[in-house]
């Protein structure tokens, strides 16, 4: 008996190390599964594609023509002729000032031209007359150089007694305030009774013309550089000024429907804020765009033959403020810096960090981390990813 006991001490530890390393075989098997399932993500593969290549500036509405109406004669305001806020033709009546006094003086001009035009008359008579009796030595040489001089002088009295009574139709007609141009009027700015001057010329209204509107908008001799540096270089090639266009953006960030034209980019930079000014035009047919209202440019700067895009929201956004994107590389996700650039129809165009051919992950990538394995299946445009099946693990062996 005291020689089998040691040998069955050895029989007793030997099935116990066995129990052991078949128990941590069992409870590593599930987690040796779970390291092997892949994260189902949706990606897009990245070719290059002809784009243009368009920026947004901020701009504000004006009127094509914005006239402002005002008094030319003193007086008083009789009557208020148009409806406020109403579309007026050009040369229609808006306001009518007292014309008493101006018809007044219209008359007062009229007579005076009578009488100027008898006394021509009567003095052409004489140095008509007295032409025929200097050759006779009738009248002396001094009194023909008078009758002449005053024929001459009563010739003058005409004209300036017409250019009185043409004066005085134009007063006369100045107390009917008529529109200038085709447009839509603003408020009435006096009532009637109310007393204006011409001296001081009294503003009665305004008329603006907004089928057709300016948007004027500003951009910084930095970005206009780096525009001029990437044309010279040929990352860019220049737009064509005959079909490049300009859109507006509202403020509820819709599009407004009618595009426009860029008319001219100012040459000379403001030393204030150190931008160049510019100006759109564009039709307003709705009248949607009033003036004074800010708004956002579109404008196309020039068209990338080889842009490479992604959907933005593809993009990760670091703690140091960078932006990157996950790019998958043999089944497994790698968090690539980008250098993005404008955006274009929901897409961001990137500059740097990517190349033709790279697959990045636009969906799933909030279950994933830099190196994790992933199944990767194309992006459908905003449908959800399927969601991962973990597998069950396998229930422990007993004993």
């Amino acid at each position: 008996m005291p020689i089998a006991y040691p040998f069955a001490c050895r029989k007793a530890r030997i099935a116990f190390f066995v129990s052991v390393l078949l128990l941590t075989a069992c409870s590593q098997k599930p987690n040796q599964q779970a390291g092997e399932m892949k994260v189902p993500v949706s990606v897009v593969t990245v070719e290059p594609a002809r784009t243009s290549i368009l920026t947004e500036l901020p701009g504000r509405v004006e009127a094509i023509k914005d006239a402002q109406i005002l008094a030319r004669v003193s007086g008083i305001v009789t009557k208020v002729d148009f409806t406020q806020g109403s579309d007026v033709k050009q040369g229609q009546l808006l306001f009518t000032i007292d014309p008493a006094p101006y018809r007044a003086a219209r008359d007062q001009a009229a007579a005076q031209l009578q009488q100027a035009q008898a006394n021509m008359r009567s003095a052409n008579l004489l140095a008509q007359r007295y032409s025929k009796l200097i050759k006779e030595n009738a009248v002396s040489r001094q009194d023909y150089d008078n009758a002449q001089a005053a024929a001459g002088q009563a010739v003058a009295a005409v004209a300036a007694a017409r250019a009185a009574l043409e004066s005085a139709d134009i007063n006369l007609g100045y107390t009917k305030v008529v529109s200038p141009i085709d447009g839509r009027t603003g408020k009435s700015l006096v009532t009637e009774g109310a007393l204006v001057s011409a001296t001081a010329a009294t503003p009665l209204a305004t008329v603006q013309q907004i089928d057709r509107v300016y948007v004027d908008f500003t951009r910084s001799t930095t970005e206009l550089a780096a525009l001029r540096r990437a044309l010279a270089d040929g990352d860019l090639q220049q737009a064509d000024p005959n079909t490049a266009k300009a859109e507006v953006i509202l403020d509820d960030g819709s599009q407004f429907k009618q595009p426009g034209k860029l008319l001219f980019s100012g040459i000379t930079v403001d030393p204030t804020t150190g931008q160049v000014n510019l100006r759109a035009e564009f039709p307003n047919p709705d009248q949607i765009l009033l003036p004074g209202m800010y708004v956002r440019v579109r404008i196309e700067q020039g068209v990338d033959q080889k842009a490479l895009l992604v959907p933005q929201q593809a993009l990760q956004r670091t703690a140091d403020g960078l932006s990157s994107l996950y790019v998958v590389k043999d089944g497994k996700v790698a968090l690539v810096a980008v250098q993005v650039g404008p955006l274009v129809g929901g897409k961001s165009v990137i500059d740097r960090g990517l190349k033709a051919g790279d697959v990045v992950v636009v969906e799933g990538f909030q279950k994933i981390r830099p190196g994790a394995s992933v199944q990767a299946a194309p992006w459908k445009g905003g449908q959800p990813v399927a969601a991962a099946k973990t597998p069950s693990p396998k229930p422990a062996a007993k004993g």
